[in-house]
């Protein structure tokens, strides 16, 4: 069970706790807006804790953000509370990876059956983040607040995918296998822990903004991309800088000082 009244504060949601489709979406939009994806805890050394009670203090009391084993267990566990038919599906994440390359499973979503339909809700893909509920209607164009997307099945596989312009990119790869916790755990020992995650080796940060775009810091950059995704990028020249974008840009505060442990962040 989750807290609702505090996960809704967190969040700034002031809808009804009832599991209908408008409530997922609403939900969807937003966490997305609210709780960033970020890795940070890993390039400060620290384990992540997939124990309810870890993640609530994490995400909801402490106000900061994580990444998918985090934010859809966390999504899963307030859906379920609410009473939707929510269940976790493993999948690759593929975004800017070629098909000819296997990505490991170590990705985490939301399958929720509704009288209306099956969706698909995922708030932990990083700048990818739904911001809306995926109808499960494969092949059709669906628009959500921020990019339009949609899902096919091409190699026995299915990809969740997003439109930018007039090209479709690859999101996530998946079979529609479910996720048990021990899965989850092993998962997140391989994200957080081996030497060649990539959530070891550079600094995410995302969260959707409120104008149907983007904002977020790729190691020493940081970006604001619109619907289409034209993106307007600034480079930090400093630690004091990249510290003050966290807490302008995404809420989350750091002593002064703080290091994060990534190849790319070496300051001068």
């Amino acid at each position: 069970m989750v807290d609702l009244s505090a996960y809704f504060a967190r969040i700034g949601y002031a809808g009804s706790p009832r599991p209908t489709l408008a409530n997922l979406h609403a939900i969807s939009l937003a966490h997305t807006q609210s709780i960033p994806f970020e890795n940070l805890d890993v390039l400060l050394g620290r384990a992540i804790d997939l124990a309810p009670e870890a993640v609530d203090q994490k995400l909801i009391f402490e106000r900061r953000g994580g990444y998918c084993f985090e934010q859809n267990t966390l999504l899963l566990r307030v859906l379920q509370t609410m009473g939707y038919e929510a269940t976790p599906l493993s999948a690759r994440v593929r975004y800017q990876r070629p098909r000819d390359f296997t990505p490991p499973r170590t990705h985490v979503f939301v399958r929720v059956v509704l009288d209306e339909g099956t969706y698909l809700a995922d708030v932990g893909v990083g700048a990818m983040s739904l911001t809306a509920a995926l109808e499960w209607s494969v092949g059709r164009e669906q628009l959500t607040p921020h990019e339009p997307r949609r899902i096919v099945f091409e190699d026995h596989r299915y990809f969740h995918q997003v439109r930018f312009g007039d090209d479709w990119h690859d999101v996530a790869e998946f079979t529609l296998e479910e996720m048990p916790p021990i899965d989850r755990e092993v998962a997140n020992w391989f994200t957080s822990a081996h030497p060649l995650s990539h959530f070891k080796n550079r600094l995410l940060v995302a969260r959707a903004s409120t104008d149907g775009g983007r904002i977020s810091i790729l190691n020493r950059e940081l970006s604001f991309r619109d619907h289409a995704g034209a993106k307007n990028t600034h480079l930090f020249d400093s630690r004091e800088a990249l510290l003050a974008a966290l807490l302008e840009h995404f809420g989350l505060a750091f002593p002064a000082g703080t290091e994060f442990q990534c190849p790319a962040l070496d300051w001068p």
